[in-house]
């Protein structure tokens, strides 16, 4: 039932028909996305307004490749599953859960930018590099080089609105995959 449901949203989204996509889901009906299709933390309330998030997101997003990551099981009276799918920036993870066939909540959340892939194994970085060394950087004069660079000699490719924990939480995370950002808060 979930892989069916989940190749009819996908195959909605591929031609760009957003209203069809809609049409998918219970008249009681949420899409709660993580950056991935929106580049927000945005909830869809409602067919109308999951059409209208799809309108304003599919031409860029473009998402495709949603398949089922593991089994799907039936959890007070719905069937719940996880997925993963990718959009033209991003690979991510979901969740779906379906009531009498109709789609009743989904999660759709960013896990990783293209091209930003996470150093894994021996391409992981090592971290703090303890002992004396010549010409050795200080964190302090490693922190400057790099605040003098963005903007002038390396482009910020993300800007996050709000230092509050949640955009702290994605600047370090954002920090660690070498995505050069900035975050912009009103407050000293």
């Amino acid at each position: 039932m979930v892989i069916a449901w989940l190749a009819k949203l996908e195959a909605a989204l591929a031609s760009g028909d957003a209203a069809a996509a809609a049409q998918l889901f219970g008249t009681e009906c949420y899409w709660r996305d993580l950056l991935a299709l929106t580049w927000n933390i945005r909830t869809a309330e409602g067919r109308d307004a999951i059409a209208a998030m799809l309108r304003a997101v599919l031409p860029d997003a473009a998402p495709h490749d949603f398949a089922i990551d593991g089994e799907s099981a039936v959890v007070n009276g719905a069937v719940e599953a996880w997925f993963t799918f990718e959009t033209a920036t991003a690979r991510g993870h979901g969740h779906l859960r379906l009531k009498a066939g109709k789609g009743f909540t989904i999660l759709t959340a960013m896990s990783e930018l293209k091209g930003f892939e996470e150093h894994q194994g021996r391409s992981r970085d090592k971290g703090i590099a303890h002992g004396a060394r010549k010409n050795r950087k200080t964190w302090s004069d490693a922190r400057q080089e790099e605040e003098d660079a963005l903007g002038h000699t390396r482009q910020p490719y993300c800007v996050i609105i709000g230092g509050g924990q949640g955009g702290i939480a994605l600047g370090a995370r954002l920090r660690r995959l070498n995505v050069p950002s900035i975050i912009v808060e009103k407050n000293p």
